[in-house]
């Protein structure tokens, strides 16, 4: 049986960002977390720094378990996207409108969990990682690593490119926005 590859639910753009790279880059710092470079590296990642990773052992237990945690959560997200997402594709091949619903669920789940990490400031959504950071780093983007980027930066550009996708920028919908008649007309 050969699987199509058309995918009308996520033509182009959106289906290298949500069905390649999304999932490769949420499901990467949990093999970080977890392998190598490890908890205590990740932890020390969450607020820029110029000191070095400190030792394993300079998290406490419970501390470890609960970065261990955060990288279930990264893993739980990137299969949901990718398997998702593939199986969607596969199994409704022929059904655009089916897939776009079912696409549509799941980023609307994704697209609430970019936001619920955040908090609005004068009409502009501000992450809470953006809140969390030292004052000092708030302003010096170029200061940023590669978790603040991933938590910010990275987390509004998929938010964005979410709500492009259910405008129907840069694609043709299928289910949102159509207008749906009533079985009783």
């Amino acid at each position: 049986m050969m699987i199509s590859s058309s995918f009308p639910a996520l033509p182009g753009f959106y289906k290298l960002l949500f069905l390649y790279f999304e999932p490769v880059s949420t499901i990467s710092p949990a093999f970080l977390i977890w392998l190598w470079p490890g908890a205590s590296w990740f932890h020390h990642q969450l607020v820029p720094s110029s000191e070095s990773s400190p030792s394993h052992e300079f998290l406490d237990p419970r501390t470890v378990l609960a970065v261990w945690q955060l990288g279930n959560c990264y893993m739980l997200l990137g299969l949901i996207s990718s398997l998702v997402f593939r199986s969607v594709r596969d199994a409704l091949r022929e059904h655009p409108a089916a897939q776009e619903r079912i696409i549509g669920a799941t980023l609307t789940a994704l697209a609430i969990a970019d936001v619920s990490s955040s908090w609005v400031f004068p009409i502009l959504i501000v992450l809470a990682t953006f809140a969390g950071l030292p004052s000092e780093l708030r302003i010096a983007i170029a200061s940023w690593n590669g978790a603040t980027h991933g938590n910010i930066t990275f987390t509004l550009f998929l938010f964005f490119t979410r709500i492009a996708w259910f405008l129907g920028i840069g694609r043709r919908r299928y289910y949102y926005g159509q207008q749906r008649w009533d079985k009783t007309q």
